[in-house]
C-alpha cells in the first residue's frame, strides 16, 4: 500500500513514529514539537485511542494536548469496526491540523482500522497536509508493512519476526519501537533480510524521527534511532534457511542517530546534527 496520492501544489504532512513513553509533563520536547507543526495554541488534534484498552487513555492525552496550549484536542471512541465507519468521527478527522494514534496492542489498530473510512479518512488528511504522530503501537503501523510481533534479541533469525499490514503513510521504511529498551535489534533485522527495499527505524523510548515531506527524517528527544540500511546488502541466507537458522547479512549499513541527526530516506544519506 503506497501513501495516497497529493493533489497538484500540496504538501504531504509530516509522518512521525514516536518510540513509546515520550515524556508527556517535565520535559515533553516531542509532544511540543508536534504542537508546534499542527499550528501551537490554534492547533486541533484529533487523538485515536484504539490500540489501548484502557479506558482513560484517549481523555489522558486530551489534557497533555491542553496543557501543551491547544484549544482543541478531541479523542475519538473507535473500540469497533462500525465506530470506524461513523460519520461523527470522520467529520472530526476533517476538522484535524493533527492527528495523534496512541500506544497499545498494534493488531488492535490493524484489525478495527484497516480497510476502513477512518483509516482511508487518515492517509487522505495526511496527503493534504494533515501531520500524523503515532507512538508505540501507533508507530508500528505507519508503514505499508508493520511488524507483529518477533522474538527480543540482537540476531536475525529465520522465525524473527512476524508481519501484518499496516496502513501505508510511509512505504520506504519499517518501523520497530521500544527499541534499544526491549533489545528488538533482530527482529528488525530479520525484517529487513525479507525485503531490503525498506530500510529499517528501529527507535527508542521517549524519541521520535520526524519524517518531512521529502523523505527527510530527524531525530527529536532522548534516545536514539537506530538506522538499518540495506543498500549495499550484496547477500542474505533468509531464503535457504531453516528453521531457527542463524542468518547471514553481508553488507548491511547501520547508523545509529542522536537528537538532531538526520536521514534522507529516499537518498539514505545519514547526517549529524549541525
Amino acid at each position: 500500500m503506497c501513501p495516497a496520492k497529493t493533489t497538484d501544489g500540496q504538501q504531504r504532512g509530516f509522518v512521525i513514529p514516536i518510540g513509546g513513553a515520550e515524556e508527556r509533563v517535565k520535559d515533553p520536547v516531542i509532544l511540543q514539537r508536534f504542537v508546534e507543526l499542527c499550528g501551537g495554541e490554534n492547533a486541533y488534534i484529533v487523538i485515536i485511542p484504539t490500540a489501548s484498552q484502557l479506558d482513560d487513555t484517549g481523555t489522558n492525552y486530551e489534557e497533555v494536548f491542553q496543557g501543551l496550549g491547544v484549544k482543541n484536542a478531541v479523542s475519538l471512541t473507535i473500540n469497533d469496526r462500525e465506530q470506524a465507519n461513523c460519520d461523527e468521527n470522520l467529520a472530526e478527522l476533517e476538522n484535524a491540523t493533527g492527528i495523534f494514534i496512541t500506544g497499545g496492542n498494534q493488531l488492535r489498530l490493524s484489525t478495527i482500522l484497516g480497510g476502513t473510512p477512518v483509516a482511508q479518512s487518515i492517509r487522505k488528511l495526511n496527503a493534504a497536509g494533515v501531520h500524523i504522530a503515532g507512538t508505540s503501537a501507533g508507530a508500528a503501523i505507519m508503514p505499508e508493512h508493520m511488524i507483529a510481533g518477533g522474538r527480543t534479541g540482537a540476531l536475525p533469525s529465520e522465525e524473527g519476526v512476524t508481519f501484518a499490514p499496516g496502513m501505508g503513510l510511509i512505504n520506504k521504511v519499517i518501523i520497530d519501537q521500544h527499541f534499544s529498551q526491549r533489545n528488538r535489534l533482530g527482529r528488525l533485522l530479520s525484517a529487513i533480510s525479507y525485503n531490503p527495499f525498506a530500510s529499517g527505524l528501529g527507535i527508542c523510548e521517549n524519541t521520535a524521527a520526524f519524517i518531512d515531506p521529502s523523505g527527510v527524517l530527524e531525530v527529536v528527544g532522548h534516545g536514539s534511532v537506530t538506522v538499518v540500511d540495506p543498500s549495499e546488502l550484496s547477500h542474505s541466507s533468509m531464503a535457504d534457511a531453516s528453521r531457527g537458522e542463524a542468518i547471514t547479512l553481508i553488507g548491511l549499513k547501520l547508523h545509529v542517530l542522536g537528537a538532531g541527526a538526520t536521514y534522507c530516506i529516499n537518498d539514505r544519506v545519514a547526517t549529524p546534527a549541525s
